[in-house]
């Protein structure tokens, strides 16, 4: 028996199964996986579709940053040029980073991620396939009004960093940085719902048997990407907050008369900005793991290696975001940590290159487009890679840091590392969902193009930018010799043009998208992607027993599409997929997949608005989108607890698992767990803001109330997380488990708001005002956060009180009541410690 789930791994020996099932339970599954037509196509959930739709509107936001990309060289082609005034100029510049940044790079990965891992774990889908539609739609209406700004001239200014002082109030008095903060906002909402998702499906539904060593390596890129984002994202969540707060407020957070400190931001942006650079690298590395051991018909080199290699990037790379800031004179320590850090990143990425290598040179490459363009991110992620080390030397960063040396440097990791492995993936992947294959002749000529357009462009660069030329300029005068290789960088910047033209051209005349009659393997892969597949992903889900199961099984193909294996019809009548346990991958229930709504669409269309109503003042409406999403978001979750038909399933040669489990085991608990990490990450940041401006500027603290509040509090927080563990395990009692609950949960709601507001009074009782000072500001916004996690705390109590008025809380159907006990236990531990920190801290000083 399994250890880890109670299940017998003996029986994986029927499979695969002797007999091939009946044509009509395909039939079946077809029906209940339809394709969907009219305005379904809106509604769809199925992850083909919407992760073609999140790939190309990806791809879009790429073409139009790059348009912009390219007005920015015709500027800079010549001194002196005229072709954009110096505020228009500003306000490209910042969109092009912004956009390529936030919404093309990690969008894009997450697209791949949400297109391509049901099929490489074999699942049937990703376990919260609304989610990643809410997710894609949020971000295409936001992103789409967001880019519009800039032909209104109320397009953000102060570059994708946005750094204040420059963009405070005082110097940047109308919309446009409102824009960018606020407008960001649906982009890391976003983000965080693809995480989630991500970490979940990879974690949760795999095939049976794919164990942690044999998952494909994008799949390990794609769990490190997504818990990246989680740890990295609420940096830049709680910076833009602040930010917004300053400007809306008056609240000083940045603000150093009044013990704020511009370093701040740099701090919190970092944190997200420099990891970011490996956000968008581990997936695209992921995707060359893949396909290197096609091109060269050869199983990875050092698969073990690569996959600590991944998790080192991500580790290390939070510990490197300083190295932004040398120039902002930090304590030689701090400035010797950070610069051995920046270097030691690089050693995890090379044994990923020498992987790559090793496996080329280990088989026969077959030159196809996307051999082509591994090689070519393979050598200029490298040159990169090498000027990385560069900057990372603390004298010579202090020469370069704000030359056009960066921006080459930049580019050259990004696209290397990013964009090239992106072609060659749309290159070997768009036979799996097309009638037909891009052409291998034109990519060629796509490939020659970008390679040779983007070494024309940013290689000058290194020399322009140590001869003196500083980024972020409109212009520049002549005779400082930068003439010539600004002009050559404008040349290579219209080859690269040329190169992206011809692969759209090559997308309209060969791309033809079909959930089931695809141009199949024509390069000959070996992992599970490449099965026969229909709307519903894999007829059958199989049994894994390697990391290449398609060249060590040569039947693997017919047994799957004849249905030999797991869950191989719609058991239930329903859409339904495997979940299995996180490390062994042994199936532990089947969880009942929701269909095509209306309702997360809506509540994407409505949380958009709300960000794009309160950037233009319109503060009404705002908040009657922000409701109508809220409304979107409880219609939509309602049917998610409802039961299936049976309670048990046979997924195939005998063996039954349940429909329904509740506790750590549901993937809903552990969405709920992640969630609560990004919160955490959120507060975390909060606390290390009020000790960052206390370092600054102690003699502005004022004392804290007296510590009989905080015993109040304390005993508050304790009463509600006692009374919401209570509620969890009244839940399951025999009677009265329903009411009882709803109390217990109302008692907790009520303890937290009470808390809540002795909070804030203690404090302004103490003549603490959020304008007066650093610590008023942030000791306000550490109250606010709370009070947001307080308002989600009452709309959890309402929800569940709805659900027990209508008789949905079953002692056997308890994972509604099981998230919403974590997430109050949460609410009520961040409380405490946040209310002991700012108290004791200053005292304890």
């Amino acid at each position: 028996m399994s250890s880890e789930t109670g299940f017998d791994p003996e029986l994986y020996g029927r499979f695969p199964t002797q007999e091939a099932r009946p044509a009509g339970e395909l039939e079946e599954l077809q029906r209940v996986w339809c394709a969907p037509k009219g305005w379904g196509y809106l509604a769809v959930v199925n992850n083909n579709y919407v992760g073609l739709y999140y790939v190309g509107a990806a791809f879009l936001f790429f073409l139009l940053a790059g348009a912009l990309a390219l007005v920015m060289r015709v500027q800079l082609a010549l001194p002196l040029n005229g072709i954009l005034p110096q505020e228009t100029y500003n306000q490209v510049f910042t969109m092009h980073g912004t956009v390529m940044m936030f919404l093309f790079a990690v969008p894009a990965m997450e697209a791949l991620g949400v297109l391509l891992l049901p099929q490489m774990l074999a699942a049937r889908d990703l376990p919260f396939p609304r989610l990643s539609a809410y997710a894609f739609w949020a971000y295409l209406v936001g992103g789409l009004c967001f880019f519009a700004s800039i032909f209104f001239g109320l397009a953000p200014d102060g570059g994708w960093f946005m750094y204040p002082p420059l963009t405070s109030k005082t110097f940047s008095p109308g919309i446009n940085a409102d824009f960018w903060l606020l407008g960001i906002g649906f982009i890391e909402i976003s983000a965080i719902a693809g995480a989630v998702e991500i970490v979940v499906g990879v974690l949760k539904t795999r095939a049976p048997g794919m164990t942690l060593d044999k998952m494909p390596i994008f799949a390990w890129a794609m769990l490190v990407f997504a818990a990246m984002i989680i740890i990295g994202f609420p940096a830049v969540i709680l910076g833009t907050l602040l930010l917004e707060m300053e400007r809306a407020l008056n609240w000083p957070f940045f603000d150093a008369a009044r013990g704020g400190d511009p370093m701040l931001w740099q701090h919190l942006f970092w944190f997200f900005g420099h990891p970011e650079v490996y956000i968008i690298f581990l997936p695209a590395a992921g995707l060359m793991s893949m396909m290197v051991p096609t091109i060269a018909s050869s199983p990875l080199v050092g698969y073990r290696l690569i996959v600590l290699a991944l998790l080192a990037t991500g580790f290390i790379s939070f510990g490197v975001w300083s190295h932004h800031m040398f120039a902002t004179g930090m304590p030689t320590i701090s400035v010797s940590f950070f610069s051995a850090a920046s270097m030691a990143v690089s050693v995890p990425a090379g044994v990923q290159v020498f992987s790559w290598l090793a496996t080329l040179a280990s088989g026969r490459v077959r030159w196809t487009t996307p051999a082509l363009f591994v090689v070519g991110a393979i050598i200029t992620f490298t040159m990169g890679g090498l000027t990385g080390v560069m900057v990372a030397l603390v004298p010579f960063d202090w020469q370069a840091h704000d030359t056009y040396f960066i921006v080459a440097h930049l580019h050259y990791v990004l696209i290397g590392g990013m964009v090239f492995p992106l072609f060659a993936a749309f290159y070997y992947w768009t036979p799996m969902m097309s009638r037909r294959a891009l052409s291998e002749r034109l990519g060629k000529w796509v490939f020659a193009l970008t390679f040779t357009g983007m070494h024309v462009t940013f290689l000058p660069m290194h020399l322009t930018g140590l001869m003196g030329m500083p980024r972020r300029v409109y212009t520049y005068l002549p005779g400082r010799g930068w003439d010539l290789t600004n002009m050559i960088s404008t040349v290579g910047a219209f080859l690269i043009a040329i190169g992206v033209l011809l692969f759209l051209i090559d997308l309209v005349r060969n791309f033809r998208f079909t959930a089931e009659d695809d141009a199949g393997n024509v390069y000959g892969a070996g992992t599970l992607e490449w099965l026969p597949t229909g709307l519903y992903s894999t007829r059958s889900i199989p049994l894994v027993r390697s990391r290449y199961p398609l060249w060590d099984d040569q039947n693997i193909s017919k047994d799957v599409e004849e249905g030999r294996y797991f869950l191989p019809r719609t058991a239930s009548g329903l859409r339904e997929t495997i979940i299995t346990s996180p490390l062994r991958a042994d199936p532990q229930y089947v969880q009942r997949m929701p269909g095509p709504s209306a309702w997360h669409v809506l509540a994407a269309v409505f949380t958009a608005g709300f960000f794009l109503l309160l950037t233009v003042k319109a503060n009404a409406p705002a908040v009657v989108s922000g409701v109508l999403a809220v409304v979107c978001v409880l219609r939509w979750v309602w049917e998610t607890d409802r039961p299936m038909p049976l309670e048990s399933i046979d997924i195939g040669a005998g063996v039954r698992v349940p429909t329904y489990v509740t506790g750590p085991m549901s993937h809903g608990w552990w969405a709920m767990a992640v969630l609560l990490t990004v919160a955490g990450m959120i507060f975390i940041m909060a606390l290390f803001s009020y000790v960052f401006l206390w370092s600054r500027r102690p003699d502005l603290w004022i004392a804290p109330p007296a510590l009989g509040w905080l015993g109040g509090l304390l005993a508050a927080y304790v009463v509600a997380g006692l009374a919401a563990l209570a509620a969890g395990r009244t839940a399951r009692a025999p009677r009265g488990a329903a009411v009882a609950t709803t109390l217990l949960i109302g008692l907790a709601a009520v303890a937290v708001v009470l808390a809540w507001g002795l909070d804030i009074w203690s404090w302004w009782a103490a003549g603490l005002r959020p304008d007066a000072s650093g610590q008023g500001a942030t000791v306000f916004a550490i109250v606010s956060w709370q009070g947001f996690m307080l308002s989600v705390t009452l709309l959890m109590a309402g929800y569940v009180a709805a659900r027990a008025a209508y008789g949905h809380l079953k002692r056997e159907r308890t994972s509604t009541v099981d998230v919403v006990v974590l997430f109050i236990t949460y609410v009520a531990t961040q409380g405490a410690i946040g209310s002991a920190v700012v108290r004791l801290f200053p005292g304890a000083a």
